[in-house]
Parts: structure tokens; C-alpha cells; sequence
């Protein structure tokens, strides 16, 4: 039959016009046919529309909408309506972030109106917890969850300032104004001497360096060292868990004694591809600085002190040199993010772009970002899942020479301090004005210094995934992350002294980081009966971090026009540096096992082990294991309290823990050894008996909710004992010189308390208002410490290796360690110092006569956040503080002092008429620069109106004004409370110095964010 039919077939394809017509008559009949079918089909479609509203019937905008195991799907505008076209049986599904979500099967009908109500439980679901996730409920140790809408706002450089001030227990501070400066971090205090304190941060479950690859500056070049979360861009972030005591961080083992910051990025979401935006652009300018002498007081100031200077110290001018070299400053940032998928393949698409200009004259930081996060699940069963994930970053710096390492000629920012207000800057406009080799034109530093850094960071990484059972799944993780970072810097020096016209310098510096992980986790969560349910999970981890340097340096250019890192050949021969490094093997390789059960929703238990082995330590304790177990108890859920209208819920938690602190030198335990032109000397001498570092913490909290969570709130309190603290020791003679890292007798406590409250005041249709404020107080000591250590650099003429702080037995951590400043003889206005007798003189020697006076750590941290929301308009106010700390202001001691006149411009502070300072008296290491750091910032303030849709286009636009540090209420009297200059000596850091930074800026930003 068939081939009869092909027979039959062929003779049609030789007629031209009788076979043409039937092929386009069938054809024909085709098309009729899809049409109608099409046609048929959209015709079965019902067009609906509705309203969706919470529980109370207020208007939910943004709720999103899809057609189940379709892509189609819309969203609500902001009176909470929506259209969309159905077929007949489909379910529709209706899902907003704070709500249960809700599925509705089509009928005849053409309105579905939606009540969304409230799920607690779904937002408890977003607490990480370390290698996985668990209701808020189930919690027994101390976390705080942060979602989008807790973030501070602003210029957010790094994803640390924006859980600033927000939570309690967590003190961060922004050592310096500089566009992507670096930040101080602490979770509950300062507890090591000698290694790190920073908390370990965790990327979508990659644990991070907490390094950067940028390359270190010094000699007159930037010397802040930067921030190492800079790459990534905030508003990739979904969430940020902080974990803080031992229970919660035990998991992780040996970084887990500073508390851990779990970084959640944005996922993709089933449904129609979505296209949001996000754009700002703003001002920023000076926030604060001291006070300086203008013109008219400078020559009040010299004639009082040394009137017979005057004649040469005035130069007839009116000079703000400060003015001359800030400016104000704009900033611009985009992002851009595409979502989509379905239940079988989720993806999120993001870009971002910041251009900061920094408020000081120069210097510039812009950053460009890139990322990808997709979700898979495969097989029929959908048992096998895949995430892949990768970011790009690329940060851009202009730096400026703020140098806090300087020596008499200072940087930019003492330059412009302490210019002679009444000599002008400028000899005509195309000269500067020159006056010494010490006295240099802050104008003239600007230009002769040209500091860039480029950095490039790449973090990717793969995880399949695969459910065994419905109760038992595998992961496996692996993560790359690689940075490049490379810093060039050319200094004329002949545009400061003309003497030195052919002995320009220049550096190059090159740095990378590669870090590698692999992870396999076994997960099981079941509930055995319908009383206890147990979630488990074991593990093996295996980290490798590796890094490099090397740097080329040469002098004795010639200024020709061009940049002298570009051709460092043409240096003297002689005046060329060359130095690299590796750093010896970084590994750690860990076994990890955490149980919970939950009996009744009432007892909750989690028990958690970690042992974990580091190549940092010596061979006899390369292995170390931290334990941890925590009880909870749902007193709300006992028969008792349920129904209670007042106490709604009510969980007491109780919980122990062992961490450890391995954030040292790799190789430490190790012979360790410099090679150097043709010789080899050692540096460091193994230690095989080196043990861990570690911390012990006991935490008891509560947390409540009362008229039915109106408001909530928590209390903790918690004591931190850390011992066998490492150090460095240099090695006593007679034996060979080098050093050794040892473990400390003695012991580090914290202990404090933490209170955190949140309310609504008021809650209506049009109009609510919250108001959060979380407080704590802390504690800090030192027992049983043989001797003594001492840190704290305090910088400047007459301060050459001056240490102020000192880590001693019964005092806190970094206590200052002064001369007692008596105040002025009358006499001869010379300073007058108290002696070891109590008694004050000015025959007292201040270095012979130091006493342990106050502490720069915080005893108190204050945030305070409302939001009130009217109709459309929204204001969200954040405010944070510290109290009960000293600061040394250095800027004070040996920048701005008295002894400056007649050719320098001093402090008003100084200026004195009532008692006549003698222009010879020296500044010494004194209380004299010790001032209260109290203060009280109101970090940053949103007016915000919610426009709505515009059309089928635009969705979701907001218009929003942002101010950020818009005051400080303080009386330090130096550029801002809240800094921390860098002091540390020998490894040992500080805390509390300012010295010279980079001052902080007001920004004011306009922003605009809409969805497609």
C-alpha cells in the first residue's frame, strides 16, 4: 500500500498548476484550522480582576501574581488591584513577602478579590543559621535576622555600614570618610589580644577572608587600607543573620569566636520576567572638623603670644585653605536586576554601577558590578537541584595622600589645618605658593601625588544538590573566589621642594588572593512523630586560602610630563626596590555535626561539634573541637499562657558554646624566613606546642511579644571568657634575634546585656508608626596576664614611638596608659603633670609618670530607628550612638597645638586669653588629648512617595530623598566620634586614636526605583 501511494504521489509534483492549488488549498485548511484552535482556546480564557488586601483591608501593592505552571503572571498596583487572563481550572497564586501565600482555582467567575493574611512563620523560615535555615521559633541561640527594610540608607560602599547601629551588640564603625574606607566591626566586644577581632563573614554560604587584594600605601600615600566587602553591591542582598553568641557560631568552629554576619543574596522567583531599577544621585560635602583660627584670630593669636612675630606671620590674606581642598562632592549609583523562571529554573540577573567622588579634592571611587544566581531542579521527580552563582566586581580609586604614617611634613589634611589663614595659596593661577620643605602647600601635595588602585574580584561557585528521601538531602558546595588587585603611585616631589625637582618617586604594586572551598553536607529534617520533629546536619569542609605580592618601586625621576610608574626604568639604578611574597600553606579541613529537636513546639534543643584542623598550628595540636549545646523553651505554647491577650509569646533561651580565633599569620608555628639581596635571616621560629586560641560563651535571652506583637522585643546576657591567647613574642637574649608566637597565660572577659525593643505607636487605614530601639552595655577585662603589652601609636612631632595603650591584668583591653595632665602653671604657662605622689608640678616628667586612665571600648551602644507611613508617604529615621569611651586626639596634641605659632595655624582650643600658653611648651602623651567619644549620630533620614503604577509599563515607582549623616550630637571636639585611626604596633591593634583622616561627609540623595 504504501509504495502505490508514492506512486500515486508522483505524478502531481510534475502538474504545475493542479497539485500547486491542492498543496495551497491544504495549507489553507491548516492555518483555518490552528486559528480556530487558537482562537478557541484565548477565547476560553477569562478575564479577571480583583483587589488584594491584609487581614485589616488595607491595599497590599507590589502582591505577586502568576498562572501556576505557566510564566504568565502580574502584580498589584498601589490601590492593590490587579487584571489578568485565565483559563478556566487554573490556579492562580497569589504571594507577598510578610504573607501566606494563596492559591486559587479559576471558575465562571470574572472578580476574585484576595485577604492576604499575616505569616510570621514565613518570615521565621528566612533565619540562617549556618549550612542551612530554621524557623525563628525553633531558634536557640542569640540571632538577629535583617531584611531590606532595617538596612540603613545612603552611600552604602560595603554591606557592613548597613546593619549599622540596627541590631544590638554590634558596633560598627567607619574608621575614615574615604569613598570605600574601612570599617572597625565588632560583635560583643573586643576579646583577643593579638589575632583578629573582626566576625567571620559568610557569602551565600562561602565563608570569606576578610581580606582585600588592594595593595597597602605609605610614604606620603593613602595608607587606609580599604574595606574588603566593597565589592559587593547592597542592593544584591536579601537579608543579613547575625549570629553571636558560641551556640549559634560553634558551627563554625574556629572563626567563630568574633560571631558570624551571613550575607543572603536575591534569588529569582517563578513567574514573567521582572525588570526593576534602582537609581540615586546626590551631593556630599564636609560633616565636620575642628576648629581652627581664621585670618582675623591668627593675628589676634600672634600678636597676644609673640607680638613681635606679627610682622612676619601676617601676610595680609583671608585663607580657608580646608575649603580649598574639599569640595562637594557627587555620587551616582544604578542597578538594574532581571528575575524570572519557573518552578524548574529560577534566575536573578543583576548590574550595578557607583560613581563616589570623595568630598576631598582628587580623590574618586567607582565600582562596577555583575552577577548571576540561577536555581535548577531536574529528573521527574525533581529530586536533583543545581545552583550556580557567580559575581564580578571591578572598584576603581582615585586615593588622596591622607598618610597617617607621616612624619613632621604631614598629609593634606594637617597641611590644609595648619596653613597660615592669612598667606594666599596661590602666587597667580598658574603658581603656587612655596614656603619650606615643612611647610608645604596642601594645593601642591594634591598635585604632586597620583594614587590609583584597580581591583578585580570574580566569586563563583556550584552546588548540586540531591534528595534522597523526602527527609534526607546531599549538597555538595564548591567556590572559587579570586582577586587581583594592582595600585600605581607617582609623587613629584619637586612641586613641594624645588630642590628635589629630579627626584620623583614612583611604585607599582600588584596583589592576588585565590580562595578555594568544597563542602558536603548531609541534611535531615523529619518529624518522627507528631510531637518531635529533629533537624540534622553533618558535614566536611575543606578551605584554601592562598595570596601573593609583589611591588616595583624607583626615585630620582625627572617630572618630564608623565606619569613615573609608567617608565620605572628611567629611575636612578641604584634607588630601585623590588619585593614579593607568598604566604606559606593556609588550610583548614573541618568534620561539623548540628542536631535539633523540637518536642511539642514547647522544648527545643540543638546540640553542635566542630572539629576542625588548621596548617597554622604546630604539629601536636593541628586538630582542636568546639562544642556547643543550647535549650529554648516556648513558654507560650504551654496550656497556661495560651489565650493570653497581654503576653503572646514569650521563649526563654539558655546556651553554652566553645569557639576558636585562628585569624593570625599562616606558618606561625613554622621557621619562617626573609630573603633579602643575597641573604637569608630568620624571622620566626616554629612553635609545634602552639595551641588554639579559643573563647567560652555562656547566654541566657528571652524573647517576647506582647498585645499580640504589638510589640516585641528581646533580652540576652552573656559572658565571654577567651584564653591561651596568641601572641608574638620577640625573643629574649641570648638567644638569636627573631620572634615566636606563644600562647598567653591569662584570660579576656566580656560580659554585657542586650536589650532590643520594637512597637507600633499607632496603626490605622492611612496611618502607622514604628518605633524600634535596641541598647547594650558592655564590659571588657583582663585577669591573670604575666606583664604587659603594649600598642597605640600616637603620631607627630615630639611623639616619635609613643605607645598609649597597654593590654594589663585587671584592667580592660587597650586601656590608655597617660600622663595626667594638671593643667597650665600660671606662672610660666607650661604644663604641669601629676606625679606618682598625687602631687601636680611642672618638674613632673610625663613619660617617667603614666597611669592607667579609661577605656576607648564602648560600655554603651544606642540605635533608634521609627518609620511612619501615611497614605502613600513614608519618613524612616535611624539613629545610633556610643557612650562611656575616651578618644585620644592626636590631631589635637601634635597638629593643631600652641607651639605652632607663628608660622602655623592652631586650635581655637588653644587660644586662650584668660591663662597665656607659652609658645615652647610641649605636647606630651597626656588626658590633656583625652576626650569623652560620647555621641549620638542621626546616620540617615528617608522621605519617600510611593507613586505607584504609570501605565501597563511602570510598576512599583518610588521617589525617595535620603539624607545621611545629617548630625552628630557630641563633645569631642575633633573631626567625628566615630573613627579609629590605625595605631597598631607589633600586630597588636588599637582602638580610639584620631589622627589626621580622611574627615566624614553630609550627603543628600534623590532616588527613584520602578519595576517593569
Amino acid at each position: 500500500m504504501m509504495k502505490s501511494i508514492l506512486r500515486f504521489d508522483r505524478p502531481y509534483e510534475k502538474n504545475v498548476q493542479g497539485p500547486a492549488s491542492l498543496r495551497m488549498c491544504g495549507l489553507g485548511i491548516l492555518l483555518l484550522l490552528c486559528t480556530l484552535f487558537f482562537n478557541n482556546a484565548h477565547a476560553q480564557d477569562v478575564a479577571l480582576k480583583g483587589k488584594v488586601t491584609d487581614s485589616k483591608g488595607n491595599a497590599l501593592p507590589g502582591v505577586s501574581i502568576t498562572i501556576k505552571g505557566t510564566t504568565k503572571g502580574t502584580s498589584t498596583d498601589m490601590e492593590g488591584g490587579y487584571a489578568i487572563s485565565a483559563p478556566p481550572a487554573s490556579t492562580l497564586s497569589f504571594s507577598f513577602i510578610g504573607f501566606s501565600s494563596k492559591d486559587v482555582v479559576v471558575g465562571n467567575e470574572t472578580t476574585i478579590d484576595v485577604v492576604l493574611s499575616d505569616d510570621v512563620k514565613a518570615l521565621e523560615e528566612v533565619v540562617v543559621i549556618g549550612y542551612g535555615a530554621v524557623k525563628k521559633k525553633d531558634v536557640t541561640g542569640s540571632v538577629v535576622s535583617l531584611q531590606p527594610k532595617d538596612f540603613n540608607k545612603g552611600v552604602i560602599t560595603a554591606p557592613d555600614q548597613l546593619i549599622q547601629g540596627r541590631t544590638p551588640g554590634v558596633m560598627v564603625i567607619n574608621n575614615t570618610g574615604q569613598p570605600g574606607g574601612a570599617t572597625t566591626v565588632r560583635i560583643r566586644g573586643n576579646s583577643s589580644i593579638r589575632a583578629g577581632n573582626n566576625p567571620l563573614f559568610v557569602l551565600d554560604g562561602i565563608p570569606l577572608s576578610g581580606s582585600s587584594a588592594r595593595p597597602g600605601g605609605s610614604g606620603g600615600f593613602g595608607s587606609d587600607g580599604g574595606n574588603p566587602l566593597a565589592y559587593l553591591n547592597p542592593n544584591d542582598i536579601a537579608s543579613m543573620d547575625i549570629l553571636k553568641d558560641a551556640s549559634a557560631t560553634a558551627i563554625y568552629g574556629s572563626r567563630g569566636a568574633n560571631g558570624v554576619v551571613i550575607i543572603t543574596t536575591k534569588r529569582g522567583a517563578s513567574g514573567a520576567p521582572t525588570v526593576s531599577f534602582n537609581a540615586s544621585t546626590g551631593v556630599s560635602s564636609l560633616l565636620r572638623k575642628p576648629e581652627v583660627l581664621n585670618a582675623d584670630e591668627f593675628r589676634q593669636a600672634v600678636q597676644f603670644y609673640a607680638p613681635n612675630d606679627l610682622k612676619g606671620a601676617d601676610f595680609g590674606g583671608n585663607v580657608n585653605a580646608f575649603d580649598e581642598i574639599t569640595r562637594v562632592a557627587p555620587v551616582q549609583n544604578y542597578s538594574m536586576a532581571i528575575t524570572g523562571g519557573t518552578d524548574n529554573g529560577k534566575y536573578r540577573v543583576s548590574a550595578g554601577y557607583m560613581d563616589q567622588k570623595g568630598i576631598i579634592e582628587t580623590s574618586r571611587l567607582k565600582k562596577y558590578t555583575a552577577s548571576l544566581n540561577t536555581s535548577f531542579k531536574f529528573l521527574e521527580s525533581k529530586k536533583l537541584g543545581l545552583d550556580f552563582n557567580v559575581l564580578f566586581t571591578q572598584t576603581d580609586e582615585n586615593l588622596a595622600p591622607i598618610d597617617v604614617g607621616v612624619g613632621f611634613e604631614g598629609n593634606v589634611i594637617s597641611q590644609a589645618l595648619t596653613w597660615n589663614p592669612t598667606r594666599p595659596l596661590r602666587v597667580n593661577s598658574d603658581s603656587l605658593t612655596y614656603v619650606s620643605p615643612s611647610t608645604i602647600n596642601p594645593l601642591a601635595s594634591l598635585q604632586a601625588y597620583k594614587d590609583i588602585a584597580v581591583v578585580n574580584t570574580t566569586v563563583a561557585s556550584i552546588a548540586p544538590s540531591y534528595k534522597i528521601t523526602n527527609d534526607l538531602e546531599y549538597k555538595l558546595v564548591y567556590s572559587i573566589t579570586r582577586q587581583t588587585g594592582t595600585r600605581k603611585g607617582r609623587y613629584i616631589r619637586g612641586l613641594i621642594d624645588p630642590a628635589q625637582i629630579r627626584n620623583g618617586f614612583a611604585f607599582i604594586g600588584n596583589n592576588s588572593e585565590t580562595n578555594q572551598q568544597l563542602t558536603h553536607t548531609l541534611s535531615y529534617n523529619k518529624d518522627i512523630s507528631t510531637d518531635l520533629n529533629i533537624n540534622a546536619v553533618a558535614g566536611y569542609e575543606f578551605l584554601d586560602y592562598a595570596n601573593s605580592w609583589n611591588a616595583l618601586s624607583g626615585s630620582g625621576f625627572t617630572d618630564v610630563g608623565l606619569d613615573f610608574y609608567d617608565y620605572l626604568n628611567y629611575s636612578v639604578a641604584s634607588n630601585r626596590g623590588v619585593n614579593s611574597f607568598k604566604s606559606p600553606t593556609n588550610q583548614l579541613q573541618s568534620l561539623f555535626l548540628r542536631v535539633g529537636l523540637n518536642y511539642m513546639d514547647k522544648y527545643l534543643f540543638t546540640g553542635t561539634v566542630r572539629r576542625d584542623g588548621s596548617t597554622k598550628f604546630g604539629e601536636n595540636n593541628k586538630y582542636a573541637n568546639f562544642p556547643a549545646v543550647a535549650l529554648a523553651w516556648n513558654v507560650s505554647n504551654e496550656a497556661f499562657l495560651k489565650g493570653n491577650s497581654t503576653l503572646n509569646n514569650l521563649k526563654v533561651r539558655l546556651g553554652w558554646g566553645k569557639t576558636g580565633n585562628r585569624e593570625f599569620d599562616s606558618g606561625a608555628s613554622r621557621n619562617r624566613y626573609i630573603f633579602d639581596v643575597q641573604s637569608v635571616s630568620q624571622a620566626n621560629f616554629g612553635n609545634p606546642d602552639l595551641r588554639w586560641e579559643s573563647s567560652e560563651t555562656f547566654n541566657g535571652g528571652i524573647d517576647f511579644g506582647l498585645f499580640q506583637s504589638r510589640i516585641v522585643g528581646s533580652i540576652d546576657v552573656f559572658r565571654k571568657k577567651t584564653t591561651d591567647g596568641l601572641f608574638e613574642r620577640t625573643l629574649a637574649q641570648p638567644a638569636p634575634s627573631g620572634k615566636i608566637w606563644v600562647n598567653l597565660d591569662g584570660e579576656v572577659i566580656n560580659k554585657g546585656v542586650e536589650i532590643a525593643l520594637t512597637g507600633t505607636i499607632l496603626e490605622n487605614k492611612d496611618f502607622t508608626w514604628n518605633l524600634s530601639a535596641n541598647a547594650t552595655y558592655l564590659k571588657n577585662s583582663v585577669s591573670g596576664l604575666p606583664g604587659f603589652y603594649e600598642t597605640a601609636q600616637l603620631r607627630g612631632q615630639g611623639f616619635s614611638g609613643v605607645l598609649g595603650q597597654r593590654m594589663v591584668s585587671g584592667q580592660p583591653l587597650n586601656v590608655w596608659y597617660l600622663a595626667k595632665y594638671a593643667g597650665l602653671d600660671p606662672a610660666t604657662g607650661t604644663s604641669m603633670y601629676e606625679g606618682a605622689d598625687g602631687n601636680a608640678s611642672t618638674t613632673v616628667d610625663p613619660a617617667q609618670n603614666k597611669f592607667y586612665v579609661n577605656s576607648p571600648n564602648p560600655k554603651y551602644l544606642l540605635g533608634v530607628s521609627t518609620d511612619v507611613t501615611y497614605k502613600k508617604f513614608s519618613a524612616v529615621v535611624n539613629m545610633n550612638g556610643a557612650f562611656g569611651h575616651y578618644l585620644f586626639n592626636n590631631t589635637f596634641a601634635t597638629v593643631l597645638g600652641i607651639n605652632n605659632l607663628s608660622t602655623k595655624n592652631i586650635a581655637k582650643e588653644f587660644f586662650n586669653t584668660d591663662i597665656k600658653e607659652a609658645t615652647s611648651n610641649s605636647a606630651a602623651p597626656s588626658t590633656r588629648y583625652l576626650e569623652k567619644g560620647d555621641f549620638m549620630k542621626m546616620s540617615n533620614v528617608t522621605l519617600s512617595y510611593r507613586v505607584g503604577n504609570i501605565g501597563k509599563a511602570f510598576k512599583n515607582l518610588n521617589i525617595s530623598l535620603t539624607g545621611q549623616n545629617l548630625f552628630v550630637l557630641t563633645g569631642y571636639k575633633g573631626f567625628d566620634p566615630e573613627v579609629n585611626t590605625d595605631g597598631s604596633s607589633g600586630g597588636i591593634p588599637s582602638l580610639g586614636i584620631e589622627y589626621i583622616p580622611y574627615p566624614s561627609a553630609r550627603t543628600f540623595l534623590l532616588g527613584v526605583n520602578f519595576s517593569l
